[in-house]
């Protein structure tokens, strides 16, 4: 999309244009979710142009069969990917028995917006039909965060000067494709339907993963705001539609609330589906849209008030920020331990919707710090709960003992992902889980999880590496080859450093935990070496491996080499690259790409991120100053972890830069590919460049710190924190600093170095 085509504005996203040109790129921006399902923003009336359809339910794929020229042992059986699910928000129009379509018609005036504080997306059109009838349509929408089975739409036609018979036909269908599909399998088959009143359900099933998915709706209809049951039903297999037929005369208007949504086998026995979603149909119909909406501005009010960034003087940065945290927000609720979050939640199906090592790294922080703790535990317990399968996915490549392989993709615990040089090489993936760990810990001060789940997850990734190294006696070092860094324009390496490090802190940092567990925990330690099996030499051969690993380092430039053989590369900055040549993937080969400097996110500077506390200030501003320049950000990750780094290094507005790129990454579409879907996981990012970025938030020594620094576009900005249960407000201006306890206990904070005390008024400045 045009970077001028989204109105700036701090509460909404505003497109006052019709181009079709646009039309996916704006069904991605303004899609909808409310963590158990999402909906891109496609029109409800036929549309003949090109869209991309998308409705989504949460956790429910079906495993394609894996298409690759070349097989290889290990590979997986299939890619799980998130299903295009029956179509609940449709409804036809018929203008003197013509199918109104927007890509046909002569349109006048055409408006859509999604308000963020309330959830609620909007579109207004006036048109003329090709039989010369003009009508203005409009059509409010939202998924209800009350009842995460509940979907709303009030559509309405009025005409103009003319008179008109005028048809809408509210209707679910199950005879729906995917876009991204391997073979064109038929992934759903119907399993039974029923109609009676104005209420109809589609009962579906997966094929092969057999979820069980109930579609239905029910509906409302008023002429010039009067209830009419004059409306007929009509069924065919896999579809079924009521339609309200009406002569219209001048300034007239007829109307449909419809309700509908999903009910899955996640959430309730196929047995019981049809009788829930009816109660919660007929209650919505009887309370109504309007009803309705106030409750949801009231739950969005409540979100918003914990996850709110505020920003003054920069309406694009605050429009973008509250963009990427409405987002996370209606992707994933914590409610649920069986769902995750894709890279494009539920607003396309790029990367199968599976989870990936972006939740970890890039997102636990997000939903630790705005939610209650019970919400990030249960992205711990996801890992937990597949971590037989992380087991399974080791020893299908040959290890064993235990040694547990986290997948990069999955839905279900099992890997679906089927490039080698991702499947078998990206394996610093386990790290991020490890490190999730690691974090909760740090920022709860909670052991509870680690004793109950986590020693189990730290114990089986640090089997994986003990496993993983091989001793080069040529080093006389503990080395990993064949590997794929982060960056992943570099595959079937040797010594990525960080990949290195992480496998040498990952098996450092479960040694510590299983000694503190023996010392202060003897029945569990007890309990949890006859579960694991675990043997004292076990952890022995862990710190010899730690403390002899291979870190590669050049001393002529005083940094940590990405991976061996790094120097070897022709060193030209991406000033270098035409501007007709960026994004690089995809305009050159992949052979070029291999053989080039070029990084397509942090990598080493990754490292940097996560051990902060390992380096110095120095080596941190040598590395950053040594890789950044030949760094692309061709990852949607990477500009979230600069920004925080530059910050770290007191380059604001360097760090403001990054921020910008990373903030408005989809408003802007920086990758050309926003109609393929939002970059979900990245927003997390977005949410870390504010946070710990210009607010410096920091855990260190069960205390939370504070280094604020202000950008030079802003004349102030301020979020909110849950930290052990404690609500803390940060509010940085031009001429201050301060720290208010909002909730709760008091709790050990500082800023700019210095301890704060509550007592006086709770507000530290």
């Amino acid at each position: 999309m045009n970077v001028d085509h989204i109105e700036a504005h701090p509460w909404k996203i505003i497109e006052e244009t019709f181009d079709p040109k646009r039309v996916e790129a704006a069904e991605s921006i303004f899609s909808l979710g409310n963590g158990a399902m999402g909906q891109r923003a496609n029109f409800e009336e036929q549309y003949s142009g090109n869209s991309f359809q998308g409705s989504y339910v949460a956790g429910v794929f079906y495993p394609d069969k894996t298409k690759v020229g070349w097989w290889k042992n290990g590979y997986p059986e299939y890619f799980a990917k998130v299903l295009n699910a029956p179509n609940w928000i449709g409804i036809d129009l018929k203008c003197n028995n013509e199918t109104v379509d927007i890509n046909n018609a002569t349109v006048h005036h055409f408006r859509r917006e999604l308000d963020m504080q309330s959830g609620l997306y909007t579109r207004s059109v006036t048109l003329s039909t090709t039989n010369g009838i003009k009508l203005t349509l409009t059509s409010e929408r939202f998924l209800a965060m009350f009842q995460e089975e509940l979907g709303c739409i009030r559509y309405a036609v009025q005409l103009h000067d003319q008179k008109a018979t005028i048809s809408l036909t509210p209707y679910i269908d199950a005879h729906i494709k995917n876009k991204d599909s391997n073979w064109d399998d038929p992934f759903w088959k119907c399993t039974g339907q029923f109609a009676n009143g104005n209420f109809a359900a589609l009962h579906t099933r997966t094929n092969k993963s057999e979820f069980d998915v109930c579609t239905y709706q029910a509906v409302t209809f008023f002429v010039d705001d009067k209830w009419s049951d004059a409306f007929s039903c009509e069924e065919k297999e896999g579809r079924i539609a009521f339609t309200h037929q009406v002569d219209l005369a001048a300034g007239q208007k007829i109307t449909v609330e419809k309700m509908g949504g999903y009910c899955s086998s996640l959430q309730q026995p196929a047995e019981d589906q049809q009788k829930h979603v009816f109660t919660i149909a007929q209650n919505a119909l009887e309370k109504g849209f309007d009803s309705l909406l106030e409750t949801q501005k009231t739950h969005w009010n409540d979100i918003w008030g914990m996850a709110d960034i505020t920003i003054d003087g920069d309406v694009k940065a605050q429009q973008g920020i509250r963009f990427n945290i409405f987002h996370l927000n209606q992707t994933y609720t914590g409610s649920n331990p069986l769902l995750n979050i894709g890279p494009k939640g539920f607003t396309g199906e790029k990367y199968g919707g599976s989870t990936y090592w972006d939740t970890e790294a890039y997102c636990l922080p997000f939903y630790m710090a705005t939610k209650n703790k019970l919400v990030a535990e249960n992205l711990l317990n996801y890992r937990h709960k597949h971590l037989e399968k992380a087991i399974e996915n080791a020893n299908k490549l040959g290890f064993n003992s235990g040694a547990a392989l986290y997948p990069m993709v999955t839905m279900n615990g099992e890997e679906c992902h089927n490039e080698w040089e991702i499947t078998f090489e990206e394996i610093h993936r386990n790290a991020a889980i490890a490190y999730a760990i690691y974090s909760f810990e740090r920022y709860t001060g909670s052991t509870d999880y680690l004793i109950a789940k986590g020693i189990d997850v730290l114990v089986g990734i640090a089997r994986f590496w003990a496993q993983r190294v091989s001793f080069s006696t040529n080093k006389n070092k503990y080395v990993i080859l064949g590997v794929t860094g982060p960056n992943e324009y570099e595959n079937n390496v040797n010594n990525n450093w960080y990949t290195n490090y992480a496998a040498k802190w990952c098996l450092t940092y479960t040694v510590s935990r299983l000694t503190f567990i023996s010392s202060k925990h003897v029945d569990a330690y007890k309990e949890i070496t006859n579960r694991l099996s675990l043997k004292a030499d076990e952890l022995i051969a862990w710190k010899e491996i730690a403390k002899s690993m291979y870190l590669p380092y050049d001393n002529k430039h005083d940094v940590f080499l990405q991976q061996d053989g790094f120097l070897d590369k022709e060193l030209t900055d991406t000033s270098y690259i035409p501007t007709e040549q960026l994004p690089i993937n995809q305009n050159w080969s992949w052979d070029r790409i291999l053989r080039s400097p070029y990084i397509k996110q942090a990598d080493v500077l990754q490292g940097f991120y996560f051990f902060e506390d390992h380096f110095s200030t120095e080596q941190l501003e040598k590395n950053f100053d040594f890789y950044e320049p030949f760094t692309v950000h061709e990852s949607s990750l990477s500009p979230s972890i600069h920004s925080v780094l530059a910050a770290s290094l007191g380059r604001v507005e360097q760090a403001y830069e990054f921020y910008l790129r990373t903030s408005r990454l989809d408003l802007d579409d920086y990758n050309a590919e926003v109609n393929e879907g939002l970059h979900i996981t990245s927003m997390a990012g977005t949410w870390l460049s504010v946070v710990e970025g210009f607010g410096g938030m920091r855990v260190k020594n069960d205390a939370i710190h504070f280094t604020p620094q202000l950008p030079k576009a802003w004349q102030s900005f301020s979020f909110k924190i849950n930290f052990r249960g404690s609500i803390l407000q940060l509010e940085v201006d031009k001429s201050f600093s301060k720290v208010t306890l909002i909730e709760g206990k008091e709790v050990p904070a500082f800023i700019n170095g210095e301890k704060i005390s509550f007592s006086l008024n709770r507000v530290m400045s």
